[in-house]
């Protein structure tokens, strides 16, 4: 009888801890497949900060109006350092910069693919357009390596390789797709741009460029910072 009894209480524990198993491994699944769904939409919403813009002079002629500004432009490496920055000067203050952008595929994108997790760019120019034609500086030039990163010799024969095959991945889309690549274009952000203001320019993980803007700090104004 006891043994009976014994027996049944035993039967029961399995049976209510092979429950709470179950309950346990379908809530970790649950979470898991949660975590993964934040993750996902994470990546496919994230941006990241590629470059930033700032008016460091503005000259106005008293007599035909006309602006000359000045803009400093401060590029971000891959792994958030600033490259040596670039002044330009131009007649107006609507400018634009001209851009490559690679778009890879969403799901290396959803994957977090160390290379082709978010979208690629490459600053080429930077132009105001008038009546007449535009005002043009070069960041840079198609098929040469990119001032800023280079990390060996400049005759380093894979490094050129290396950034030949983007030009390819950029300008021949058979031979992006084979690579991973869902679009690549040419894009040209702009803005006007006006002293007091601090412009970011942003890379989405899974699209092209934008501009942000926002006032610099009041403590900044009226002070030449060294």
């Amino acid at each position: 009888m006891i043994k009976k009894i014994l027996s049944r209480i035993s039967t029961n524990l399995f049976v209510v801890a092979l429950f709470v198993f179950a309950c346990v491994f379908l809530v970790s699944i649950y979470l898991n497949e949660k975590r993964m769904l934040e993750q996902v939409i994470q990546r496919l919403s994230a941006d990241s900060r590629v470059a930033e813009v700032l008016v460091t002079g503005l000259k106005i002629d008293p007599e035909t109006k006309q602006k000359r500004t000045t803009i400093k432009f401060l590029e971000y490496s891959a792994d958030n350092k600033p490259l040596p920055p670039k002044y330009f000067t131009f007649s107006g203050d609507i400018i634009q910069f001209q851009s490559m952008v690679i778009r890879f595929d969403d799901l290396y994108v959803k994957k977090g693919h160390p290379l082709k997790g978010k979208s690629a760019y490459l600053f080429m120019r930077a132009f105001s357009l008038k009546d007449n034609g535009a005002e043009v500086f070069d960041i840079t030039k198609i098929n040469e390596v990119p001032s800023g990163y280079v990390v060996t010799s400049p005759k380093n024969l894979f490094e050129k390789m290396l950034w030949q095959r983007f030009w390819k991945y950029a300008l021949d889309m058979d031979q992006a797709k084979l690579a991973g690549v869902k679009n690549a274009q040419i894009e040209a952000p702009g803005s006007r741009f006006v002293p007091g203001m601090l412009y970011t320019i942003k890379i989405e993980h899974d699209g092209g460029l934008r501009i942000d803007s926002q006032p610099l700090s009041p403590i900044l104004k009226g002070e030449n910072i060294i």
